[in-house]
């Protein structure tokens, strides 16, 4: 970044300092904004940090009387983390990606009620029988929950299966794992994670190996229990790498599940498994009560591999729901 800024390398060691930010850039401040005819009374300029110790001053007054009133308090908050600074990345630390903040998912842990025969294999002995194991997908429309009707997994992603407590594990992949282990979901509250090495998963698993699992899906009409599925477009870098599945409104969860059902056999998959009764969550004015199968079908998409029409239709589909839409189940019935 100095050196995009123009700064000779051999110039660089002297921003160790602190203070000499402050000699360095308000002359130039000054001098643009000069240039750009900004009219401004610079008698009245000063710098706002303990190097002016009447402004300090001030400060920490006001700070240790705000103090006094409890009226501050110390909490967590989301922020851009580098783990390789081991410290919040901020906008302008950045060479690029100013502007880009937290973005944040709902995850939901289904259950594991039946292992895949691979996957069982994969775990005995590694994961304590009486304990709770979770894949957890994580989501930005949680109302359409109710609508599961299969949770996704990348065939050829490789996952983890990481310890929460001594009865609780997670399913996802290394990289979302390691997210959330900054957030606190692995480690305890006076632990903060510094290294890869210290999150360590109890076992190892591909996508295929879980394909067939049976898990209880959180909210869904389908009571007892929905199947872990292949999806070649899940990304290992999105998310968790874990995706549930509502396709009454999601025109991608439509066509895969479409798919699955035609070429079972294909898929290594019982045809069942792809055709749980696709129950209406949302009302939308233009689409009904099933926005994802009307769009695929209006649009003529005829199988996950139509991408730029998948693409328009989960857009559509998406604002449509999000600003017009009215749910027609589960306990916000009737609110839009």
């Amino acid at each position: 970044i100095m050196l995009a800024l123009g700064i000779p390398r051999e110039e660089i060691h002297k921003f160790a300092d602190a203070h000499h930010w402050l000699k360095f850039f308000p002359p130039l401040c000054k001098r643009d904004m000069n240039n750009f005819g900004a009219r401004i009374d610079w008698r009245r300029s000063f710098v706002t940090t303990d190097a002016n110790p009447y402004y300090d001053a001030f400060v920490r007054w006001q700070m240790n009387r705000l103090k006094e009133l409890n009226k501050i308090q110390y909490g967590s908050r989301y922020t851009i983390y580098s783990p390789k600074d081991g410290q919040p990345c901020m906008d302008h630390d950045r060479t690029e990606g100013e502007g880009v903040a937290p973005q944040e998912y709902t995850a939901m842990k289904l259950k594991v009620k039946e292992w895949a025969p691979e996957a069982a294999k994969t775990i005995q002995g590694k994961v304590p029988e009486s304990a709770s194991v979770y894949f957890v997908p994580a989501t930005l429309r949680p109302e359409t929950m109710y609508g599961q009707t299969c949770c996704f997994v990348g065939p050829k992603i490789n996952y983890g299966i990481f310890k929460v407590s001594e009865t609780e594990y997670y399913v996802s992949t290394k990289r979302a794992a390691w997210n959330m282990a900054f957030q606190g979901t692995f480690f305890t509250d006076d632990k903060f994670p510094r290294d890869e090495s210290e999150l360590v998963p109890v076992a190892e698993l591909t996508g295929a190996s879980v394909v067939g699992t049976l898990v209880n899906a959180p909210l869904s009409v389908h009571e007892q229990g929905v199947r872990i599925l292949p999806m070649e477009s899940v990304s290992p870098t999105k998310g968790t790498g874990v995706v549930t599945s509502v396709p009454s409104d999601s025109p991608d969860d439509f066509a895969t599940v479409t798919d699955l059902a035609k070429k079972a056999d294909y898929y290594g998959i019982k045809k069942d498994w792809a055709e749980l009764e696709i129950v209406p969550i949302v009302e939308t004015p233009s689409y009904g009560n099933l926005a994802a199968p009307f769009l695929v079908k209006k649009m003529k998409i005829n199988s996950p591999k139509d991408t730029k029409q998948l693409a328009e239709a989960k857009d559509l589909a998406y604002k449509e729901g999000y600003y017009k839409g009215t749910m027609i189940v589960g306990d916000f019935k009737g609110e839009a």
